[in-house]
């Protein structure tokens, strides 16, 4: 049987997800939005959880209730769309990196399974869609929302120009715990510039985990990446940024008085930061993928410790 450009995949795909199982027509835009491999979305929507929950804390109040349940729908639906809409954007610039990847050359652009001008119109439509959701919230969650479309336009082409792309991602994957925070109590504070301070350096430790998965094609076409630069010391340095993050994010629940529930799962979430740098191998991309899909856990366990802090203490 011929293979269509509908099934194709990136040499990373998950092997059969609900993707291959939707209309043929729909398979390259679910696969351009990542829908198939739904990490993204998680690290996305996690930072987020935290502001919201974070946020109730600082308010000295539970996280309960319907408005914060509608809340958190709106910030998962938001991350479904603008992760869709991330990855669609970063395919159009990176095209013809992508090609010359194998590891992404089945993408659906550079397959030519969706042309140049109709990903671009998809694009518009998720960005419509994440404009629609982002108008539900009060005026700072708003700006801070219109300011993270610098960040992500700015994206894809800081590994053309930087050895720490890791570090722009870092600041634009956890805008969320910003803009969550500020829909929760309509201010800022040091709790929440800490978590994002945090959640920076958790991402510069998974993401320098991902980009292993890389580094061979990406120093032959002359990409950069944290994990080119720091070569063999690559586990020590995930291990600082990893550390560094823990302390940051562990600071942010004390500074809003979070009690010794949200301590004790700090330290199960830590542990699993500590448990990945120990089974790390820096040459073995599919063990890496693993580790950074592991990532996914990290944040339902910090998530547990900012919810049960909110219920208990």
């Amino acid at each position: 049987m011929n293979q269509t450009t509908a099934d194709l995949k990136p040499a990373d795909a998950v092997a059969l997800t609900w993707v291959d199982k939707t209309p043929e027509q729909l398979r390259p835009y679910l696969r351009l939005m990542r829908l198939d491999r739904p990490i993204g979305t998680w690290l996305l929507f996690w930072p987020c959880a935290f502001g919201l929950i974070l946020g109730a804390i600082a308010s000295e109040r539970q996280f309960a209730g319907w408005h914060d349940l509608y809340l958190l729908i709106l910030f998962g639906i938001g991350s479904v769309v603008m992760r869709g809409a991330g990855c669609t954007y970063n395919d159009i610039v990176d095209r013809d990196i992508d090609a010359s990847v194998a590891r992404t050359r089945g993408r659906p652009i550079p397959s030519g399974a969706v042309t140049l001008r109709d990903a671009w119109l998809f694009l518009i439509a998720q960005c419509v869609v994440g404009l629609a959701i982002l108008l539900q919230f009060n005026r700072l969650a708003i700006a801070f929302g219109a300011l993270s479309l610098l960040l992500i336009a700015a994206y894809p082409f800081m590994k053309r120009i930087t050895w720490w792309p890791q570090a722009w991602l870092g600041l634009t994957f956890n805008w969320g715990a910003l803009l969550a925070f500020a829909a929760q109590t309509e201010m800022i504070d040091w709790a929440d510039a800490m978590l994002y301070a945090g959640l920076f350096f958790w991402t510069l430790g998974y993401d320098t985990i991902y980009a292993l998965q890389d580094k061979e094609d990406d120093a032959l076409i002359g990409v950069k990446s944290t994990a080119l630069l720091f070569g063999a010391r690559a586990r020590d340095w995930i291990l600082a940024f990893y550390a560094v993050a823990f302390a940051l994010i562990l600071a942010a629940g004390f500074t809003e008085h979070a009690g010794w529930p949200f301590a004790l799962l700090m330290f199960a979430a830590g542990a699993h930061l500590l448990w990945q740098v120990h089974v790390l191998k820096i040459d073995d991309p599919e063990h890496c993928e693993k580790l950074f899909r592991a990532n996914r856990d990290t944040g339902a366990l910090i998530a547990c410790a900012f919810l049960f802090s909110s219920w208990i203490w």
